[in-house]
């Protein structure tokens, strides 16, 4: 009955939602398409209707129905535009009626059904192309050909394309000053032809700075890092924007162009930044089985400097409630401090510096440390990232079996260890706290020199990790870890304890006690000089906040560097359940032992985000 284009009773959306009466819900919404191509367009209908998102959504008012249904015209319309039907007729029955004919300030008590019906014609196909002129290299999108059926959001990403092709050669104001479609009925064709203006090639003027913000205006532009006096360049645009955002400052960050080219070709980037919250503070309580209760807490300051710089104090105090090991009280204290300030040596460099101060009070020594470390983090890339420092500690070491040593060793020694810590890390998860794509790969190198017997030696390790979505609909993700470590240089009875390897607990291998599995020197059991684990699991979300987890793991120490000498491993696997919330995933996993030289019981872990 009626043929309609996308303009046509566009005024009657929302007219009914002032009408008062009574409340019957809607039972179905039916679309009837005909022809070869019913299916593909059946699902994009039904993705476009808003009578199909009230059915979904349950709503029960028969008013809002009615000015769904006669909104529905023009989106159908739309919608089939976008395949490519330039000749269709749409049909809309509320009830039986004809919507567009109905009353919108009618008081209709109850809608039971909708009724669209299509009759699509035939797809129209690109006879005619012209989009000029086009800036080198423009690539348009794949499809838009002739003979190729002429859908609209084709025609759509053409002038975009064709736009952003001139942007990226530095016309930022680029633009569509005409547009020519002309379909012909008669054979079903569609001649499509779009000019362009690449206005002037500009080069990046000054920015401006505004907002509600405290940071000083030319530290906001260091940050920014913009290459005043280069060509234009929309990519040195989002890397700019990237870069506020990235230093955690700012609450909203958005960067626009000027609305005028200066006669030199200089345009103004406007900033207009607003600032998060200065101060920050927070605590945390993780209960288990093994190692008691944990209670942490951390202050934080944004911009303490006025140049966006971040001060971060945190506490912790470890295996509270646990009965004491040796001659110690087996709680573990730590205070450390970090400072970082962005944009340093170039707006891509982040200087740090970084102290603490620990007691560590484990089964086989007792550790007092103290600890500071300079250094730099180069973000090369989105996805690549270096850093490097300079680092000094001071540790007072009782080690509780020296005695058992072959020599006697003295029970209390000191090290000053001067170290210069290398990391490279590749990362392309599509989300660090619940990644289901891409990977994290990770590597470091610390040399060092313990400056008290003069020995020399490195520490490496690595950590990859791997994601995979089992199709694109897919609940299920596959997830792989493998840790790599090992000390090279001083034997491990005469090495920084913190430098040697351990393997069991949430970390490494769930279902195996926290550090649980050391390596064997003879005379007694340290940490390990080389070290291994590999995890597995398999994710499968329930719902769109629930979720199930199985798992695996496996650890081994060895005494050797590189794996050269005598080692063990121990295995666990269990049962995880997640839980969505809107700082990343709740994680309850309880994990028993494979193997039993490290066993202790079934053991269980609390935290927020994946395991890895």
């Amino acid at each position: 009955m009626s043929y309609l284009r996308s303009s046509l009773h566009a005024a009657l959306v929302g007219l009914g939602l002032c009408l008062c009466g009574p409340a019957v819900a809607l039972d179905d919404v039916t679309f009837r398409v005909s022809g070869p191509a019913a299916q593909e367009i059946t699902e994009t209908l039904r993705a476009a209707s808003l009578a199909r998102q009230l059915e979904r959504d349950g709503v029960d008012d028969p008013r809002d129905v009615l000015s769904a249904a006669q909104g529905d015209y023009a989106r159908m319309v739309e919608a089939l535009y976008a395949l490519g039907y330039y000749g269709s007729t749409v049909q809309i029955r509320v009830d039986g009626q004809e919507a567009a004919l109905m009353d919108p300030f009618a008081r209709p008590t109850a809608v039971d059904q909708v009724e669209i019906r299509v009759d699509p014609g035939p797809q129209f196909r690109f006879e005619r192309l012209d989009i000029a002129p086009r800036a080198p290299g423009t690539v348009l999108p794949e499809g838009l050909a002739p003979g190729q059926p002429a859908r609209a959001t084709h025609i759509t990403q053409a002038a975009r394309d064709a736009v952003e092709g001139w942007r990226q050669q530095g016309h930022a104001k680029a633009r569509v000053a005409a547009q020519d479609i002309r379909a012909q009925h008669d054979n079903g064709t569609l001649d499509l032809g779009i000019r362009l203006d690449p206005g002037p090639r500009v080069t990046f003027g000054d920015g401006v700075v505004s907002g509600d913000t405290r940071v000083k205006p030319p530290r906001i532009r260091q940050i920014a890092g913009l290459p005043r006096g280069e060509v234009f360049d929309p990519a040195a645009l989002a890397k700019a924007e990237s870069r506020l955002r990235r230093t955690g400052t700012f609450g909203s960050v958005q960067l626009t162009e000027a609305e005028t080219v200066m006669p030199d070709g200089r345009m103004d980037i406007l900033i207009d930044v607003t600032d998060r919250a200065p101060r920050r503070i927070g605590a945390g309580a993780e209960l288990s089985s093994f190692d008691g209760l944990t209670l942490s807490g951390f202050w934080l300051h944004r911009n303490i400097l006025g140049g966006a710089e971040r001060l971060r104090l945190e506490g912790e105090v470890t295996q509270l409630g646990t009965e004491g090991v040796g001659d110690g009280s087996s709680t573990d204290y730590s205070l450390s401090a970090r400072f970082e300030k962005p944009a340093v040596y170039g707006p891509d460099t982040l200087f740090f510096a970084e102290a603490g101060l620990s007691y560590l009070d484990e089964d086989n020594y007792s550790e007092e440390l103290a600890a500071l470390t300079f250094g730099a983090s180069r973000e090369f890339s989105d996805q690549l990232t270096g850093d490097l420092g300079i680092g000094l500690s001071y540790a007072r070491v009782t080690d509780r079996y020296a005695q058992e040593f072959v020599p006697p060793r003295p029970r209390e020694r000191e090290l000053l260890v001067a170290s210069l810590p290398v990391a490279l890390t590749w990362d392309t998860r599509d989300d660090p706290l619940d990644a289901a794509r891409g990977f994290f790969l990770r590597g470091e190198i610390e040399p060092f020199r313990e400056t008290y017997r003069g020995e020399n030696g490195a520490r490496l390790g690595f950590d990859g990790r791997a994601y995979r979505r089992l199709g694109e609909d897919s609940r299920t993700v596959l997830a792989g870890r493998l840790q790599l470590g090992s000390l090279a240089g001083p034997d491990a009875r005469d090495a920084p304890p913190d430098f040697l390897f351990y393997s069991g607990g949430g970390g490494t291998v769930r279902g195996q006690p926290f550090d649980s599995l050391e390596a064997d020197y003879g005379e007694v059991s340290l940490g390990g000089r080389s070290f291994a684990a590999l995890s597995g699991e398999v994710r499968v979300d329930l719902t769109d906040r629930a979720g199930l987890v199985a798992f695996a793991d496996a650890g081994y120490v060895d005494t050797g560097s590189f794996f050269y000498g005598d080692g063990d491993w121990h295995a666990g696997a269990g049962l995880g359940f997640r839980y969505q919330t809107p700082v990343g995933p709740i994680r309850f996993d309880i994990a028993g032992p494979l193997t039993d030289n490290t066993a202790d019981g079934v053991q269980f872990y609390v935290g927020i985000g994946q395991a890895f």
